[in-house]
């Protein structure tokens, strides 16, 4: 373990219990996160009262789900106390990401099944 890393981390080392999902990411895996808990790693820190994983439920809970977010204008994440600039730069690149890597499938598949037609053809 990294120096100083068990300063997110809650009881012993057998069951460990993390206070933000990055470290659960790091034990479980991504897929065994929520979409709550995947967002709050982007939102990366809350505020007085409010932690990261609450904002990103409350972010979920406005649009619905990652499509609805996606969707979004950056402007309708400015309402949401806890989301400033930084922020919701971060979740709008990880979506830019995501779309791109949607679109390279997309095309991918598009080309195999071009040249699976050919093939059919001859």
């Amino acid at each position: 373990m990294e120096k100083g890393s068990n300063q997110n981390q809650v009881g012993s080392s057998k069951e460990q219990k993390w206070r933000h999902p990055g470290g659960k990411l790091r034990e479980h895996g991504a897929e065994n996160l929520s979409d709550a808990e995947l967002l709050a790693i982007l939102i990366s820190t809350g505020i007085k009262g409010k932690t990261a994983e609450e904002i990103a439920e409350e972010i979920l809970a406005k649009f619905g789900s990652f499509k609805g977010i996606a969707n979004q204008p950056l402007e309708k994440f400015l309402g949401i106390k806890g989301l400033a600039d930084v922020k919701i730069i971060r979740i709008a690149s990880a979506f830019e990401i995501a779309r791109r890597i949607v679109d390279q499938v997309l095309s991918e598949k598009s080309i195999t099944r071009k040249e699976d037609e050919k093939k059919e053809k001859k």
